[in-house]
């Protein structure tokens, strides 16, 4: 039976969740509270979990023509410079786990989920206009939206992000918390780089209170750059596009090594997102209920340290494509399969991102205890199979 699925958001998650409810033949209305499809522009890391899927979507060429492949993970020091560890990525990665480890503009990953799902009929996008809230009937839901009209499906998927009205309706947890971190972060031309600041890898640099991540994304053309430390919360932290003052970065960053101190010194202009989350996920009842369901940040907004908020969006749409699929179950009973298969592992990279923060940001005995274990263990240590391997 063809049902009728309304979905609020059209980021990356909503978009998945748009081009995985066609492709289980479902009649899908996707509404978006901006006026354009549009992301800001930072990058992503997409593990083998993620690419892996994408590639079976159907997206792995265009994947290939929109990202970077880094041939490895750099773990250095901040303070000194010093390489304390490598995991090798490229044709390793692939040998591995049988797809590649990437690395995309925002706005590129988005854009080729948008083409995908402007090849299916079955699928209405509505701009400027975002859901309100619902209530539930026997058979479906009623979606309040901006304009006043209301519309009767037969299920609601909240993918409306960190903020999202749907949550707030379904469990009526209040906001997401501020993590006491802030993201300072910036695109450059890697042409216009010196030679010795240009890479093709992805490198962590961690520190006292800091750490910074820098990847090529866009084919390499651009290096995406991100620094995180500790701060005071904004008094906005509802928007992750905020103007930075660079002297407060430096002020935090204190007396990195010259490598990395050039790198930063190389950013015209910063921009500020304030990280917030929420406690890792403690049931399926915090994924779906009865007609309506969660997805990505909506159901689990999680600290970047593991590089997986928008895999686990991914993840969790092709789950819940799978689920809409299933014969001889209901729309809630597929709902409830959907939410049991994915809230322990969400959890668990929410748990894992918790934990990694405090490691790069450590300082004392656990960062020497740190670096000496990514030294002698490299590898073993940095890779992460549990997750690579999908769910």
């Amino acid at each position: 039976m063809r049902n009728s699925i309304a979905i609020a958001g059209g980021g990356i998650g909503g978009l998945a969740a748009a081009l995985c409810c066609a492709q289980a033949d479902q009649e899908v209305q996707l509404f978006e509270r901006a006026a354009a499809f549009t992301e800001v522009g930072a990058g992503i890391q997409l593990g083998p979990n993620v690419t892996r899927i994408l590639q079976a979507w159907g997206l792995g060429q265009g994947l290939q023509s929109v990202a970077a492949f880094p041939p490895q993970l750099q773990v250095r020091q901040a303070l000194t410079g010093q390489c304390t560890g490598q995991l090798r990525w490229g044709a390793q990665a692939v040998a591995r786990y049988g797809a590649p480890y990437a690395t995309v503009h925002r706005a590129d990953l988005h854009q080729l989920l948008l083409d995908a799902v402007h090849a299916h009929s079955s699928v209405r996008l509505h701009l400027n206009q975002g859901v309100t809230g619902y209530s539930t009937q026997a058979d479906g839901v009623r979606v309040g939206l901006d304009d006043g009209a209301p519309l009767n499906v037969h299920a609601l998927i909240g993918a409306d992000g960190l903020w999202s009205r749907v949550r707030g309706q379904l469990l009526g947890d209040g906001p997401a918390r501020f993590s006491g971190h802030l993201a300072y972060r910036a695109l450059l031309n890697q042409s216009d780089l010196p030679a010795a600041l240009r890479s093709p890898d992805v490198t962590v640099w961690m520190g006292p209170h800091l750490h910074v991540v820098n990847y090529p994304v866009r084919g390499g053309e651009l290096m995406n750059l991100v620094a995180i430390v500790n701060g005071p919360e904004p008094q906005d932290l509802s928007s992750w596009d905020h103007s930075a003052n660079a002297a407060d970065l430096q002020r935090a960053l204190g007396g990195v090594c010259p490598a990395l101190q050039a790198l930063i010194d190389a950013v015209p202009a910063w921009r500020l997102w304030p990280l917030c989350d929420r406690p890792p996920m403690r049931s399926a009842t915090e994924q779906a209920q009865g007609r309506v369901a969660l997805l990505g940040d909506a159901a689990h907004p999680m600290r970047p340290y593991m590089a997986q908020g928008a895999g686990m969006a991914i993840e969790d749409a092709d789950v819940l494509g799978r689920c809409l699929a299933q014969p001889g179950l209901n729309l809630p009973e597929q709902l409830a399969h959907y939410a049991q298969q994915r809230w322990q592992r969400n959890a668990r990279v929410q748990q894992r991102a918790v934990r990694n923060g405090q490691i790069f940001h450590a300082t004392g005995m656990v960062r020497w205890g740190r670096d000496t274990a990514t030294r002698l263990f490299g590898e073993r240590l940095l890779d992460v199979p549990w997750l690579y391997n999908g769910p």
